[in-house]
Formats: C-alpha cells, structure tokens, sequence
C-alpha cells in the first residue's frame, strides 16, 4: 500500500489438494490410503451432500471465491499462504502417514490466480509423495514463477528466506520453520545432501536464538521480517508456553511478525513489544465440508489477515481480519451472526488483544503502540 505503512495478507492453510484438485479442470488420482476413504472424490460428494451442487470442472478461481475480491481492494503490498499441499503427479505415499495430500501441476493456475508472492512449504505435507515428490513440486511451482520458502533441495536451500521487494525501498523477508508438533516426521528435515523442510526439532530457547543468528543476518534497514511457523495440534484454543516463549524469542531477536499455522481454526492472537503473533490462523481453502466433529470451532469460518506495519520500524500499525465461509468448496462473505461470533470468539481467547467489530463487517485489533505492550494468550 506504500507510504506510511507496509500491508501484507496472510493466511493458514490452503489445501489444494484431494477434493479440491478434482474439481479443478485437471484432477489427478484420486487413489487415497487413508482409514476410511480410498477416494478423493468422495470429499467432493461430501461437500455437496450439506451445501449443494459443485460445478466441476470449475474455474481456477472457483477456491478462493470472495478472498479475490478481498485481496484486490487490500492491495497488499506482499501475499504471503502456507501452501499444504505437494504439488506431483506421484504415487508413492509417504509411510505412516494417515493423510496424503497432493494437486496436479496442471491445476497450478488455482494457486497463481491469488498472485502469493510467497508459498510457505515447511509444513506436513510436502512430502506426502515422498523426497521425488518434493522434487517435482519444487519444480512446478517454479515453472509457474512462484516464490517458496521452508522446503529445498537442501538444507541451505530449505532455510534461505524468501524476499519480496517494496515499492517504497526494503523488503518483506520472510523464514519457514516446520516443527514436530504439526505431524511434520523428523525424517523430513533438509540436510546438507537431502531435499526435505526447514525443520526445528523443538520450540527451545537455542532454537529460537539460531534463528534469530540467520534473521539477523539477513535483515538490513527498511526491510520486514515475517518468520512464518507451522505448530501446535489441530483444535483447541490452548497455547502451549514453549510456543508463547519461543514466539517472543523471534520478536526479541528481530522478527517484525510471527506467522503461524496448522490449526484447523483460528487460535489467539498476541501483541508482544508491539509486533503481532499470529499463534494459528485456521484452514483457509480446503476440502472439509460435512467432514463431522469438533463443529464447536466452526472450521467452515475462515479469516484472511491484512497485517499492517510501519516500514522502517516493524511496529503494529493495524490488523483486518476479513470473516470467509466456506461453501461448495468456495469462500464467500461470512454471514452476520457468523462475524459476530468470530469476534467473540477470538476476544475472549486472546485475553488483552481486544477485537472488535467493525460497521464494514471486518473484525479490528484494538492496538495503540507504546513503548512495551505485551498481551499473553490465555492458557
């Protein structure tokens, strides 16, 4: 958006993936090997069983829905998604794994109509088609002109950050950092000679400072850091402490925002020294609809995040959270009742980061900078 402030969209998990990738106009195998489904057709049929009719082959935008709509009057100034999802024409399915997720690169246009000048890939699902699969995602994202971060060839490659140049000078940085409570195997760590993810074993205080060493490395004047991590466990609002502490190591050590995802929903937010954590954003394109249990999370609500900062500093200068539905495996607007219960829900989790309800039906974080704020998730 230039000038005073630098706006970025982020998001939690797009799957694109299993059902998604089969109403899209080159779906691959359907073949699945999970417990009780062998088919990636069925979460089509599932979706339509509770919300009516898909008309597959479906658009390259059919997905994202609304959300374009949403990111073309933001005008972020970088676009920033976890991509979950391997993208492969593979068939050896990772071992031990209850869940393999995979798109067809013939289906890429369903990720490059959003224009993300930054696809996180240091997540647990990646390698699902194993390392050959990894390869070929790799390889198809960078034919379509995508940028990635966390996953590569090797290890120097799976933990160089991503840069995104302003227009105003600097540049958004961007780390990926995969850790072992989001189901990623250790096994999938990049090494010296194998492709694999940006890997943290655990969320511990010499973790947090190597990190910290490569951030400030590589972070010069006028640039945006974003350390963008997937964590935790899929439900529950609970914030684990070494996750707390871990994430304000990073501000403490430099990073201007704390990106996290792998929680099925939206998880607290926390304002620490007057740089957002962002401790879960939630799914945001996925194939779940009809899928039953832990309705109480509402996992059909989605949020994109339109983090703004001031260029130069890092500091907070606002937060938009933009309520989504997900239907037909498509985002449309959140309804009202569903808006105001996504306020509630996210005020009352994240304890001193007031959110409130703005007349445009957007949710607002309620954040003046000072000099030390700090505001703990509750436990």
């Amino acid at each position: 958006m230039g000038g005073d402030v630098v706006t970025l969209f982020l998001c939690g998990d797009v799957m694109l993936g299993r059902g998604v990738d089969q109403i899209l106009a080159h779906p691959g195998d359907p073949a699945l090997r999970e417990e009780y489904v062998a088919d990636a057709r069925s979460y089509v049929r599932l979706a339509e069983s509770v919300n009516g009719p898909i008309p597959a082959p479906v658009e390259p935008s059919w997905p994202w829905g609304d959300a374009l709509r949403v990111l073309e009057e933001a005008a972020p100034d970088a676009r920033i998604v976890n991509l979950e999802t391997s993208v492969t024409r593979r068939n050896t399915f990772a071992p031990w794994k209850a869940v393999h997720y995979r798109m067809h690169p013939a289906n890429l246009p369903a990720l490059a109509v959003a224009r993300p000048d930054v696809c996180v890939l240091a997540n647990n699902h990646v390698l699902d088609f194993g390392r050959p699969g990894l390869a070929e995602t790799l390889d198809s994202l960078a034919g379509a002109g995508l940028r990635v971060v966390g996953a590569g060839r090797n290890a120097d490659e799976a933990y160089a950050p991503a840069a995104v140049p302003l227009a105003g000078g600097g540049r958004v940085l961007v780390f990926a950092l995969g850790a072992p409570s989001s189901g990623i195997p250790p096994d999938w760590a990049a090494t010296a000679d194998l492709p694999g993810v940006a890997y943290v074993p655990e969320l511990s205080a010499a973790a947090a400072e190597a990190v910290v060493r490569h951030l400030r490395r590589a972070k010069g004047p006028g640039d945006v850091a974003v350390v963008s991590v997937h964590w935790g466990s899929n439900w529950g609002y609970r914030v684990p402490r070494d996750q707390i502490r871990f994430a304000r190591a990073l501000v403490d050590g430099g990073a201007d925002i704390v990106h996290g995802h792998s929680s099925h929903h939206p998880r607290p937010v926390e304002v620490y020294r007057d740089r957002l954590i962002l401790h879960g954003c939630g799914d945001f394109v996925d194939d779940y609809e009809g899928i039953s249990g832990y309705e109480e999370y509402r996992d059909d609500l989605r949020l994109a995040h339109l983090v703004s900062v001031a260029p130069g500093t890092g500091r907070l200068a606002g937060l938009r959270l933009v309520p989504l539905r997900a239907r037909r495996m498509r985002l449309e607007p959140a309804p009202a009742a569903d808006r105001a219960w996504l306020r509630a829900t996210l005020d009352r989790v994240s304890d001193r980061a007031r959110i409130s309800l703005s007349p445009d039906g957007t949710l607002t974080l309620e954040h003046r900078a000072t000099a030390s704020s700090s505001s703990d998730p509750r436990p």
